[in-house]
């Protein structure tokens, strides 16, 4: 246990600037960069059994690293197109929280309307990718399609599921102007 505490920080000193790098230039973003950081050496201290060939040990780091940044961007991706008003700062305290709960409840919920109003394949592809993670090729055996379709339908989607939750935005918009 104390060799793994030692080995741990060895793998942090020698990688975690190369580690935040790739991450950085992966998303763009500092802050993004610095969680994925963390969020990789907590999965290499979990997994350092698996490290078994210490001359591998960078290339092992870069495809935890890898994995993680785009585990990341999946988990991002819906909230590119939410409406800003749906993606306010909130802070959290104990006055905020129920408040808060309720933004998440109606966010899902209006989410999950829009996808509804998809037609079903491409409810479908969104599903299984977004908000199961599946990858392109994944997708594609689980639908019984080409690679290529899902890659057209689920960005077709994303372009429709955007437009319907901006149509209900600007419906609020009109509805408050009144």
């Amino acid at each position: 246990m104390e060799s793994d505490s030692f080995l741990i920080e060895e793998l942090y000193e020698k990688y975690h600037k190369d580690v935040y790098r790739f991450a950085y230039f992966f998303t763009n973003s500092k802050l993004d960069a610095e969680d994925i950081t963390q969020e990789v050496f907590i999965k290499v201290l979990k997994n350092l059994y698996q490290l078994r060939d210490r001359s591998k040990e960078k290339t092992w780091i870069i495809t935890i690293v890898r994995n993680t940044a785009v585990d990341h961007i999946r988990r991002q991706r819906l909230i590119r197109f939410l409406p800003q008003s749906m993606l306010n700062d909130h802070h959290f305290s104990t006055e905020s929280i129920s408040n808060e709960l309720l933004i998440v409840k109606e966010t899902r919920k209006e989410l999950r309307n829009a996808l509804m109003k998809l037609q079903p394949n491409y409810r479908s592809v969104v599903i299984l990718r977004a908000l199961h993670e599946l990858s392109v090729k994944e997708t594609a055996e689980a639908l019984k399609c080409s690679e290529g379709k899902v890659r057209v339908d689920f960005h077709r989607a994303l372009i429709v599921l955007k437009n319907i939750i901006n149509l209900k935005e600007e419906w609020i918009d009109v509805e408050k102007s009144r």
